[in-house]
């Protein structure tokens, strides 16, 4: 689904990105993990076409991408949750949806419907508010029209930023059920997070992240059975620390 080769790239002069190689199959749920500053959100700006690549390569479905502005990527079925979910707080949540839903490919008034019934059933506390303006939801509600909004555009892939940051854990228990059934339905997912807990539960294989780079690719399997779980992104650190030349 997504082949992601020898990525470098960052903001001004300074390199964030180090030479990022991922492999991502139809249907497969992937954990990015990795501590504040690693450079996860980063490798969403540049898969997602909002941070220039100095080099390297992105596919979808086999079809080169890596030169597309975010509107095409969108379009070619490549949808992000961003962090922090970045309402349009003036707007209404149905409005919110509708923004998610410009690229959507064949927009007929018959698709329309059809994504707001899928993500009204996903989030039914969604179709209660959607007159509300989502400056006035609460956080845990704002997340779910981000997710809701993304899903608009029908993306093949789904990138969710960090969706369980500042949530109470019963809004994380409702959003971690709702990605389940997109999980379920076959939707291709990379999920940003920090906490292992979380992520090693959710996703079938992980890659974690340290200063810019994949410092380790496991199943959630292997990971979790590490007797040095609690303090993984430390050991990782100390360890390219000690490989740098």
């Amino acid at each position: 689904m997504l082949e992601v080769r020898a990525i470098h790239g960052g903001y001004g002069r300074a390199d964030i990105l180090h030479d990022i190689s991922i492999d991502i199959a139809a249907g497969e749920t992937l954990a990015l993990l990795g501590p504040n500053g690693a450079g996860k959100s980063t490798l969403m700006a540049a898969l997602t076409g909002t941070l220039t690549r100095r080099s390297g390569s992105i596919r979808l479905d086999r079809e080169d991408i890596t030169h597309l502005p975010s509107h095409d990527i969108v379009a070619r079925g490549l949808a992000l949750v961003p962090e922090g979910r970045h309402m349009f707080a003036p707007f209404t949540v149905a409005d919110n949806l509708r923004l998610g839903a410009i690229r959507l490919r064949e927009p007929t008034r018959a698709r329309l419907a059809e994504r707001h019934a899928f993500v009204f059933d996903l989030f039914p506390r969604l179709a209660e508010r959607r007159s509300q303006l989502a400056g006035t939801l609460s956080g845990g509600e704002q997340q779910m029209v981000a997710i809701a909004r993304a899903l608009m555009s029908s993306p093949r892939m789904l990138l969710l930023d960090e969706p369980f940051l500042g949530l109470a854990p019963r809004v994380v228990e409702e959003i971690h059920q709702a990605l389940d059934v997109l999980r379920v339905s076959g939707l291709t997912l990379l999920l940003v997070e920090q906490k292992l807990d979380i992520a090693l539960s959710f996703a079938s294989r992980a890659c974690v992240m340290v200063k810019g780079r994949i410092a380790l690719e496991a199943s959630s399997a292997e990971l979790a059975s590490r007797s040095d779980l609690g303090d993984l992104y430390f050991t990782l650190a100390r360890d390219q620390t000690l490989d740098a030349p």
